[in-house]
């Protein structure tokens, strides 16, 4: 795979190759979104009917990649990353109330969506493996985009930051929606695609296309290795420099 080639949609598809971006640890942070523990829980499927089956065994296929690739190489990015300085920031999305009555409008609106987080619960919390560690920053949203209805924004600003490098859930909601944020206010954008998810293979990689080269640049956790000489190692395999 060639991330200067792939991902490319018809807009692109004759556009020269883009240069390596030139990210320094400095002035680029590393945004974790929405691996929460809702997202990664299951229920035994010994116990559900044949309908309940049916979902289930379609969402086996994101469970698969989240468990086996998406969580433990953004995990070998983090530990990476702090080696390295670079800031490392968490976005998750809950409710500040009981009810949800602060939700935004689609996350009311009935279907897959209208998920009630509160913010001190077990669900809302993101995954052990990929938490927060000393002071760095967790926001807490109650929009797909990690800067609309937050502070976001500012604290990238505050900390210098010019360069977000995006990984986590959903590729085609939370993940697209933070990315068009970032970019509608000219920060450059990383999205990794081994680092990222949808709840099906073929959505991830149609929101990718999407987004590639207009709004940002997608790679590997590899490819962000090589260019930043970040030491990367999965499962005890390190594939950067």
């Amino acid at each position: 795979m060639n991330w200067k080639t792939d991902f490319r949609s018809i807009y692109y598809a004759g556009a020269p190759e883009p240069d390596d971006p030139r990210l320094s640890p400095a002035d680029t942070a590393l945004l974790v979104i929405d691996i929460q523990n809702t997202y990664l829980e299951r229920p035994d499927r010994a116990r559900l009917d044949p309908a309940e089956r049916a979902a289930y065994d379609a969402w086996t296929p994101f469970h698969d990649r989240m468990n086996h690739q998406v969580i433990p190489r953004t995990a070998a990015l983090l530990s990476a990353a702090r080696a390295a300085g670079i800031e490392c920031l968490f976005a998750r999305i809950a409710c500040h109330t009981d009810d949800g009555r602060d939700r935004s409008l689609s996350q009311k609106l009935p279907g897959w969506n209208n998920l009630l987080l509160p913010k001190h619960g077990k669900p809302s919390q993101l995954v052990p493996e990929l938490s927060p560690v000393g002071d760095e920053i967790e926001i807490t949203k109650t929009t797909d985009s990690a800067l609309t209805g937050t502070n976001l924004r500012l604290i990238l600003h505050n900390l210098g930051i010019r360069n977000v490098i995006c990984t986590g859930i959903f590729t085609d909601q939370c993940v697209s929606s933070t990315v068009r944020s970032l970019a509608d206010e000219s920060f450059g954008v990383i999205v990794l695609e081994d680092c990222c998810a949808a709840g099906s293979d073929d959505l991830h990689r149609k929101e990718l296309e999407i987004i590639n080269m207009i709004y940002c640049h997608v790679m590997t956790s590899t490819d962000l290795a090589r260019i930043m000489g970040l030491k990367l190692s999965v499962d005890g395999v390190s594939p950067g420099p």
